[in-house]
């Protein structure tokens, strides 16, 4: 089975954390410490969480991660909503960025229910 580096998911998770490490470096988004700090943390926490399931090497946990790794992009899609309604990203942006956590979203639904059907009630190496 194909290493946390090879999925898509992964790779797309850490395109994401790094689109936003770079537009919190900018204006007012680099003074705002906590909703900054914030959107950091659960951006980089979609990947993160992708590859800590990957390597506790159960299905069970992989999924339960993966799980994880979603609501993360949930809470990420919030802190850009908001970050547009104050005025730290313009809609265009805001719609772009939307747009890319909803399709991790979808792939990590998408992987949590493959691997569902695949492991038929059994624990064994993911």
């Amino acid at each position: 089975m194909l290493g946390f580096e090879e999925l898509d998911v992964w790779q797309e998770g850490c395109k994401i954390a790094i689109e936003i490490y770079e537009i919190t470096n900018k204006g007012e988004f680099a003074k705002d410490f906590g909703l900054r700090d914030q959107i950091r943390k659960c951006a980089t926490s979609i990947p993160s969480n992708i590859a800590e399931g990957k390597e506790r090497e159960t299905v069970s946990e992989l999924i339960r991660f993966l799980y994880i790794a979603k609501g993360s992009a949930g809470e990420l899609k919030t802190q850009l909503f908001i970050a547009c309604k104050i005025g730290y990203i313009d809609e265009q942006k805001y719609i772009y960025l939307t747009g890319k956590v909803l399709k991790v979203s979808g792939m990590l639904g998408n992987f949590i229910k493959k691997l569902k059907s695949e492991k038929g009630g059994k624990a064994r190496k993911a």
